[in-house]
This record gives structure tokens, C-alpha cells and sequence, in this order.
């Protein structure tokens, strides 16, 4: 038994051709690969339903996820109607593995990747995908399927000598099969072939962007693609610094994210995706494919805790470029660094399991959304704190960023979880306005800047303000607004960052009040309120994360580790997490996989680390036999 095998051995198989021949799979039946500029999805049966080139911004080229009529696809599938199917990743790297075993006839392993060596200048654009017999004798059929545009634009297939070329305009994208294949009009729309493996055989197969033409298969070089990209992944994979219980979680969680960071800029999306539903049948469908100013602030202080010291460098010079370009903070920007393109409506997508409207850009841009200076200067703070020198023109940019907090957090604004109904005065806005003028003072200090001590009263009135407004009638505990008496799950963060005690009653009464009226077992709602969008929405999985870290900082171990496992055991047969989740049936939804879902996970493996070793260096200094 190989490793492959070993890790698969409790695994549960995907079961296909038992009723629907085609189904639609749920969202988080899918792996993801990448190559520091996009990323795919690919799906237990060999389809991959999800990839734009060149960029994660980029129009799809296969987006059969949103549609699976007009969206294309591109496949590598057993040709006989049933089989079983396993998925797991390569140890320690983002090479995916699919075995699919096909009754009475063998078993095929797909080993699928993009050549990756972490140098941004090298991408070559490329998915790489080997096919191996491993017993048996195994027909498959090669499905190549692209619609451009998210499958707006017009697409040519074109036959030729050594593979296949659809054209759309300027843009292209090839096939090459190592093997003697036919290909056919396919029903529907582009070409398939067939190919017959016997046990012993294999045979790749690659899709190549912006080329030309067909080459033959020896000019891409796949094998030593491969032997390359195991290589940098296994390298990048063993500068993981945390070591603590829940290691295998928070490694495959930094391998996602590693997935999604744009290497020439640093950049992280919120999620490779657009348009997946926060509630099936619903509109809750966004944009995700775009770099927040406050997912990267915590991609920041994430990375920087797991010895990750380069990407977090990358995501604040990031940070830096866009505030020269631009010193006004933006909500988001592309990964570019340029806006974030206006939201519009797909209407020839019918949308993930009829969900429409599929919306692509994010008019969320143009919020106000002042909690996102708090993460920023706090991240910058860490990045101090932990070696990494921010510069004096740097921090002349920051120092912009935290005067204008000065001068409006008393204003109302939309909030972290941008609401569509207008502006009210968000606890946990003045809680990151408050972190902003606390860290903002002593990144002042440091530069000797005379503004530390306006900063410094500016955070002291904005912690009074929040003391006396963002509590119930009764005072016992935060609410998410002022004048209100309804909770929100960002009023699990009030400890961190120092602005209270993290065993103050009043947090711990918050605490409770979150778990009572947003909690459904371990999961938790990001609020409960008219949000000025119609329909429902899953369990927020950061929030429950944010919940396992409140409840070790307040010591409640036994209850954190609870709500971290459920969690973590939410994750999809690769450890991947969406956005959303359904606690009926734990399945997930919205954009996927979902950087903020990964970053809470390893905050709160973190914190519950250090509780654990406090725990245990108490108990040798108080007993007596140590």
C-alpha cells in the first residue's frame, strides 16, 4: 500500500452513476489547485468545473460550476456509468490525487496540479494532469469544453497535429493527450476522445494558456513539472512553525491559503470563486475574487504567528504600494492594487443549483466600512513586533490612515459584514477604530512622531464611548450597535487587541449571549437582523472560530476545543473550508475555499495552544512530585 492508499484508508468514496449519471455535486466536493495567479477546482470524478486564466480575477474559462450547460468544463472521467472515487492531497503540498475505481474493470489514479515553484516570474500557466492504470484495463473519456467570457464569448475548437486550440478572440487555451487519441464533436458543445489504459500505462494530459499552438507532449516537460512543483510545495510546506495539536489543520489550512495569495503582488483573495450561494436557491452570491484590506490584515498577523514571515511581509508591502497609489484606505482592491470592477449581473448563468443572480465585481467597494483601518494599523503593529521594519514613508501612509479615524469614528458605517440596508454606529467598527488609535500611537512613538499623544486621546475616548454606548439597557453585555439590544458574532473579538479583559463578566456574558440567540450547536450566525438582502444564509465558519478562541482566552477550554473540532471536522474530505455551513447538514456553502475560514482556524489553533501549554506548565510548577 503507498502512501496515497494509506491516507485513503478510512476515507469515505464518492459514489457516481447510482442514480443521476451527471450530478450536481455539492460545493465542497472539490480540491483545489493552483499556481500563485489562479486556481482550480476539481471534482472527484476528474471534472474540473472552475478556472479562470490568467488571473483569479480573470473571466472563467471553465465555469460549469455556475452552469453546467454554458459555463464549460474540462475532464478526465471513467467512460462506464458507475464507479467510486477517493481525493487526497499529496502530504504536505498542493499536488491533488484522485483514485477512481471502476467495477469489473480497474482502477485509475489522476494525479492533477499546476506547475508551481514560488517565483511569480516563472508561471507558466499551466494545469497538469497524469493518468495511471493501476489495475485492471479502464476506458475514460477526455472532455475539453471551454467557454471564455464566463461563457458570454463565442468559442472556435480547432483540430490539429498534436492536440487541440479554442480561440476566443485574442485568447487561447490548448489540450495535449500523451497518447493516440480521436477527438469527436462532443453533444453540447467542444471535443472529447477516448483513451483505454491497461494496468502498467499512463498517460498525461495538459491544458496550456495563451499558446500559439499545439506542442508535442515531451515539450512540456510534465514529469519534471511534477518532480519540481512536489519539491517547492514540501520545501514551502516545512517552514510551518506552529506545532501544537492541531498541526494537521493548521497545515493544510496554510497550504490553502498559500492557493490564494497572487504572487506578483502579494495580494490574497477572500476566495478563488464567485457567485457560490450562502443559502442554495438564494442571492446571497458574491464576488469573492478580490484582495479586503482587512482579510489581508489578518492574513498579516496569521502568518506572521506560523512563521510565515515572507508572506506576511508580501501582504503588508501590498498593503504599502496601494496606499502610495492611493492614500485613502479602500474596503478592497483587485490584486492588482487597482479597483475592484463595478458589480454586475451574468444573466445567461443559470448559477450554482439555480441560484441567481451571478454577480461578479462587489459593489461593497464603496462602503465605509471603518473597522478595516483597525486591522491594518494592528497588523502593521505585529509586523513590527515581529522584526519586519515598516519604514518612515510607510508610516507616513499609515499615520494618514489613522488620522482620518481620528476625525470619523464617531460616524455611523456599514460594518465588517456589509449590509445592503445603510449605516448605524457598529460596536465592533469602534472597536477597531479604538485598535487603530491604540496601535497608531505606538507606531508613532517609535518614529517619534508627535501625533502619538493625539492618538493616544483619541483611543481613550473612542474605549469610553464604547463603555458607555455599546452595552444592553442593563449593562451586562455588548451589543453589535449602539441603542440596540441585538448581538453579532464580531463582538467575540472585544479581548483581543488588550481593550478588555478577556474573564471580564461582561465579556463573558457576551460570550453567552452570542452563543444563545446566533448559536445552532457549535456554529454560530454572523447576526440575525434585516440585512436589506433577501434570504437565508448558512453558519458563518470564521465566527465559530472567532467562538473557540473566545472561550479559551476566557478559559473555557473543554467548550473551545468542542467548537474547534466540530469545525475542523466540517472541513471537506481534503481539509478545505467554504465560507458558510449549514448546521442541519453540515454542509458548506458560499465561495470556496474561503481564506477567512483558514485564517480563523489557525488563530484559534493558536490560542488554544497557548492555554494548553499554560495549563500544563502550572500544573509542573504546582505539583508537588515534579
Amino acid at each position: 500500500m503507498d502512501l496515497f492508499s494509506a491516507s485513503l484508508r478510512y476515507a469515505k468514496p464518492f459514489r457516481f452513476g447510482t442514480s443521476d449519471p451527471d450530478p450536481e455535486l455539492p460545493i465542497a466536493s472539490r480540491g483545489l489547485i493552483g499556481d500563485g495567479h489562479t486556481a482550480a477546482l476539481v471534482r472527484p470524478d476528474g471534472i474540473i468545473d472552475w478556472l479562470c486564466f490568467p488571473r483569479f480575477d480573470s473571466p472563467s474559462v471553465f465555469g460549469g460550476i455556475l452552469d453546467p450547460k454554458h459555463g464549460g468544463i474540462t475532464g478526465i472521467r471513467p467512460e462506464a456509468p458507475r464507479f467510486d472515487s477517493l481525493q487526497a492531497y499529496d502530504p504536505d503540498t498542493n499536488v491533488l490525487e484522485t483514485l477512481l475505481m471502476v467495477p469489473n474493470e480497474g482502477v485509475i489514479r489522476l494525479t492533477d496540479f499546476m506547475p508551481w515553484n514560488d517565483d511569480p516570474r516563472a508561471c507558466i500557466h499551466e494545469v497538469h494532469r497524469r493518468v495511471e492504470c493501476r489495475d485492471g484495463s479502464v476506458a475514460l473519456n477526455i472532455i475539453f469544453d471551454p467557454r471564455f467570457g464566463y461563457g458570454a464569448s463565442e468559442t472556435t475548437v480547432e483540430r490539429r497535429e498534436h492536440g487541440v486550440i479554442a480561440r476566443s478572440g485574442a485568447e487561447s487555451i490548448v489540450i495535449v493527450v500523451g497518447h493516440n487519441v480521436a477527438w469527436h464533436d462532443r453533444p453540447g458543445g467542444g471535443v472529447q476522445a477516448t483513451v483505454h489504459l491497461r494496468k502498467g500505462e499512463h498517460c498525461w494530459v495538459i491544458l496550456s494558456w495563451d499558446a500559439p499552438d499545439p506542442e508535442p507532449l515531451t515539450a512540456y516537460r510534465p514529469f519534471e513539472q511534477l518532480r519540481a512543483t512536489r519539491h517547492h510545495w514540501r520545501h514551502w510546506a516545512s517552514q510551518l512553525e506552529y506545532d501544537g495539536p492541531n498541526r494537521h489543520h493548521v497545515m493544510r489550512s496554510a497550504l490553502a491559503l498559500k492557493l490564494m495569495i497572487y504572487g506578483p503582488t502579494g495580494a490574497m483573495v477572500a476566495a478563488p470563486t464567485a457567485a457560490l450561494p450562502e443559502w442554495l436557491g438564494g442571492e446571497r452570491n458574491w464576488d469573492y475574487r478580490f484582495t479586503w484590506s482587512r482579510d489581508t490584515a489578518m492574513g498579516i498577523r496569521a502568518a506572521n504567528r506560523i512563521g510565515y514571515s515572507r508572506e506576511a511581509r508580501e501582504f503588508f508591502h501590498f498593503m504599502r504600494d496601494a496606499l502610495q497609489a492611493n492614500p485613502e484606505l479602500q474596503v478592497m482592491y483587485a490584486v492588482t492594487g487597482d479597483p475592484v470592477p463595478e458589480e454586475r449581473e451574468l444573466s445567461h448563468l443559470r448559477g450554482y443549483a439555480d441560484s441567481r443572480p451571478v454577480r461578479i465585481g462587489n459593489g461593497a467597494k464603496d462602503q465605509l466600512q471603518l473597522d478595516t483601518a483597525g486591522a491594518l494599523i494592528d497588523a502593521a503593529f505585529l509586523h513590527e513586533q515581529n522584526g519586519g521594519a515598516i519604514g518612515l514613508r510607510t508610516w507616513r501612509h499609515l499615520r494618514h490612515v489613522v488620522s482620518s479615524v481620528a476625525k470619523n469614528w464617531h460616524r455611523p458605517d456599514h460594518g465588517i459584514w456589509e449590509p445592503r440596508h445603510g449605516v448605524r454606529q457598529n460596536v465592533h467598527s469602534k472597536l477597531m477604530s479604538w485598535l487603530a488609535l491604540d496601535r497608531g500611537a505606538r507606531l508613532a512613538d517609535r518614529f517619534g512622531d508627535n501625533c502619538a499623544r493625539e492618538f493616544q486621546r483619541a483611543s481613550e475616548l473612542v474605549r469610553r464611548d464604547i463603555l458607555s454606548h455599546g452595552l444592553d439597557a442593563n449593562h451586562n453585555h455588548f451589543v453589535s450597535r449602539y441603542g440596540g439590544e441585538d448581538v453579532d458574532a464580531a463582538l467575540l473579538l472585544l479581548p483581543v487587541g488588550g481593550f478588555i479583559e478577556p474573564d471580564d463578566p461582561r465579556v463573558l456574558a457576551t460570550i453567552d449571549a452570542v452563543r444563545e440567540r446566533l448559536g445552532e450547536g457549535p456554529f454560530v450566525y454572523r447576526y440575525k437582523a434585516d440585512d436589506g438582502v433577501n434570504g437565508s444564509e448558512g453558519a458563518f465558519v470564521l465566527c465559530g472560530f472567532w467562538l473557540a478562541e473566545a472561550l479559551a482566552r476566557a478559559g473555557r477550554l473543554e467548550a473551545s476545543q468542542e467548537v474547534f473540532a466540530a469545525h475542523a471536522q466540517a472541513s471537506n474530505h481534503l481539509g478545505l473550508l467554504g465560507e458558510e455551513i449549514d448546521p442541519r447538514t453540515q454542509d458548506q456553502l458560499g465561495n470556496f475555499p474561503q481564506a477567512f475560514s483558514h485564517l480563523g482556524l489557525i488563530n484559534s489553533a493558536i490560542a488554544i495552544d497557548r492555554v494548553l501549554r499554560r495549563r500544563d506548565e502550572t500544573a509542573i510548577l504546582t505539583d508537588p512530585e515534579s
